[in-house]
């Protein structure tokens, strides 16, 4: 008996739809591409599509975002309660902008005095309260300090102008020579904003003309091109009004960097999904006379590996929700329903499209019936050839390739500082680094301790006699709370200023009855490092349980699932491997931020996972009629042109977040781009064929293709 025989008990020639060995469709893909590419249907579909999309945009509107630096921790975290006492503070209503003066390194003159003076007098008009600390001079007299406090709740563009203000009013009447930079909170988050500003609109642009000439690079066709691009693209106009209304439902921060990675998740899984529905539509072309029929098969054959990899997708964004990173959870919620959006329209909206137009839609290469698939003896099939002569060789290179790269892990170091983010140039970092060059490392930023006022003297002591704090001073009183200004010797955000907010923490914590908190800037982002790695410790687990259960349901097999997660897990190892010595090596970047691990693995695994879905249900559709190892060399075949065409594609729309002006994105970007070549060239091309040609039919354990008499 044929493996068929043992599971259907029908002849080799009979299905629910049609002849073995061409397919196995499923009765509900094939209703649906029965409704989908009907004569009339599928014009019913397109207006519905068309009005629901309009409506989307239409109500849309602008997404909620936070302007609280500390929005993105949990409550608990200790510089977040920090931040709540401050607002008991008039010092804690403040968002101050640092105006740094300086000289090249050489002492400021009297005129550079009389300049600053005239400049605080200048500023009071900007300042709350309308007054101005005076300048405070450098130890060596190269630089000079002004604090202009700001309100903190003032919205961004309000801040974006009065700094702009500031800068406008620093430089007129200057003396030559002489440099004024702004900086400090308010001249950081007024750079952080304007950077934005029009780089998620250049970041939309570009994508869509990479998308753009890699499919018409891979359909050699002047306009079938523009079907999957303009359904990919509705779906991200769609995605983002749908984003809009749930972010101000629930009240959840969506950021522009946020924005920035869910268009390119749409465009690149949209892609993917078009790609690989086509592809197999024009397979289906060459066997049947009726479009509206080969529409349906496909959408039989083609539609459960689409709509099992966008779950898969989908539910491990949403494994974000577990994660204490408000960013994070941002991420998970937008991501999932722009993958959910752009799989309905995958499968709704591009097959009603590509039935209207007909098959002149493929000119000049117009499928006809009757005609050879020409995948089935190409590259793919002699890679295929090059597998079943050697698969032991092609695994143990295959894993030395990836462990090689992974070794580029050995010197990782995790958490970028602030000054260390911008890929562009920014006047806060500018003033950061001159402060640091002329003031003690932490005096743009002091860390804050906040007790209670009986407590102040012991409090202070305490403080002052942790190492590595350079000064401490008692800023503010109420009747209940004393908050101590600290000045840490090391370097922001350095290994050794973590140290000392540890160490700090214990010290003031053994105080009798001060209750005391240690927070700032510093103790805020060790706090964040501290969350994105408990972050990567809960979701990581709960990621490989959601896609490893996925697959079992879809491949009905255990073995299976366990060698595509394992594999997938390796190529991220690999791509972070391989990122991290282009980052430090290269690109000359201090660190890998601290977001980047996750966030990695879960575009890495959820979307890697993709490819091996798609070849490892095509191998078990053909191993039934071919048996297992016959059965996945056919699968690498093809779908080998148009799993490497989605793989690219793939990483060049995750290499453009490099138009993104955050080292974070580029990061990101860089890294998934790497994982998904690595993951489509070698680990789908030859180390998972490599692996079910080794082990045969026990690739499918414990299905009934697993007892199958030949291989």
């Amino acid at each position: 008996m044929t493996p068929r025989q043992v599971t259907s008990g029908r002849t080799d020639t009979e299905t629910d739809d049609g002849p073995a060995g061409d397919h196995r469709p499923t009765r509900i893909g094939g209703r649906i591409g029965a409704i989908v590419s009907g004569r009339w249907s599928a014009w019913i579909v397109l207006l519905v599509a068309a009005v629901f999309s309009a409506a989307v945009v239409l109500g849309g509107g602008q997404a909620y975002e936070s302007t609280d630096p500390t929005a993105a921790l949990p409550d608990t975290a200790e510089s977040v309660r920090v931040a709540e006492l401050q607002r008991q503070l008039p010092s804690g209503q403040l968002n101050p902008a640092l105006v740094v003066y300086s000289r090249g390194g050489q002492p400021l003159t009297a005129d550079d005095a009389a300049a600053i003076a005239a400049d605080a007098a200048a500023f009071a008009a900007e300042a709350t309260g309308g007054q101005v600390s005076p300048p405070v001079y450098s130890p060596d007299r190269a630089a000079a300090l002004l604090a202009v406090p700001l309100p903190a709740d003032l919205d961004t563009d309000t801040t974006i102008a009065t700094v702009e203000r500031l800068r406008a009013t620093a430089a007129d009447g200057l003396p030559a020579g002489a440099t004024a930079q702004v900086s400090g909170g308010a001249g950081f988050t007024a750079d952080i904003a304007s950077s934005f500003d029009g780089a998620n609109f250049r970041l939309l642009l570009v994508t869509v003309v990479v998308v753009a000439l890699l499919l018409i690079v891979t359909y050699r066709s002047p306009w079938l091109w523009l079907v999957p691009l303009a359904v990919v693209g509705t779906a991200n106009v769609v995605t983002n009004g749908l984003i809009a209304m749930l972010s101000r439902a629930i009240e959840l921060p969506i950021d522009p960097s946020t924005t920035g990675i869910v268009d390119v998740l749409v465009f690149g899984a949209g892609t993917n999904y078009a790609l690989l529905l086509i592809a197999r539509y024009r397979e289906e072309l060459r066997r049947v006379d009726d479009r509206r029929e080969a529409m349906r098969r496909s959408l039989s054959s083609a539609g459960p590996a689409i709509a099992a990899s966008a779950t898969t997708v989908c539910l491990s964004l949403l494994t974000l929700l577990t994660a204490v990173l408000g960013n994070d959870r941002a991420i998970g919620v937008a991501g999932a329903v722009g993958l959910a959006v752009a799989a309905t329209y995958g499968l709704v909206v591009l097959p009603a499209a590509l039935s209207v137009c007909g098959r002149g839609l493929f000119w000049p290469f117009v499928p006809r019936a009757g005609q050879a698939d020409p995948a089935r003896s190409g590259i793919w099939a002699r890679v295929g050839g090059l597998v079943a002569r050697r698969p032991r060789a092609v695994l143990a290179g295959s894993l030395a390739v990836l462990a090689l790269l992974a070794l580029g892990l050995s010197d990782a170091r995790l958490g970028l500082s602030r000054t260390e983010q911008f890929r562009v140039q920014a006047e806060s970092i500018d003033g950061l680094d001159t402060l640091a060059r002329h003031f003690p490392a932490g005096s743009a930023d002091p860390t804050s301790v906040i007790g209670n006022a009986g407590s102040e003297q012991p409090l202070l002591t305490a403080v002052q006699d942790t190492p590595g704090v350079a000064s401490a001073r008692v800023a503010e009183r109420t009747a209940d709370l004393v908050a101590i200004d600290v000045v840490l010797e090391a370097e922001p955000d350095s290994t050794a200023s973590f140290d000392t907010i540890r160490d700090l923490r214990e010290r003031v914590d053994d105080v009798p009855d001060a209750d005391a908190l240690v927070g700032g800037t510093v103790a805020s982002n060790l706090d964040t490092r501290d969350a994105a790695i408990r972050d990567l410790k809960v979701v990581v687990p709960l990621v490989l349980v959601v896609v490893l259960l996925v697959l079992i349901v879809l491949l009905r097999s255990l073995v299976a699932p366990l060698v595509l997660v394992t594999t997938v897990v390796a190529t991220y190892f690999a791509a972070l491997g391989a990122g991290n010595f282009l980052f430090t090596n290269v690109l000359d970047y201090a660190a890998l931020d601290t977001s980047v691990p996750l966030l990695a693995f879960l575009f890495l695994v959820a979307l890697g996972v993709d490819y091996n879905i798609f070849l490892a249900t095509r191998a078990r559709e053909e191993a039934f009629t071919l048996g297992t190892r016959k059965g996945m060399l056919t699968s690498l075949a093809v779908t080998g042109g148009v799993i490497t065409s989605a793989g690219i594609l793939l990483a060049a729309v995750f290499a453009v977040l490099g138009v993104l002006p955050l080292v974070t994105l580029t990061e990101l970007g860089i890294i998934v781009g790497l994982g998904v070549l690595l993951d489509t060239l070698l680990v789908r091309t030859l180390l998972v064929p490599a692996i079910a040609v080794t082990v045969g039919r026990r690739f499918w354990w414990p299905s009934a293709l697993a007892r199958a008499k030949t291989d």
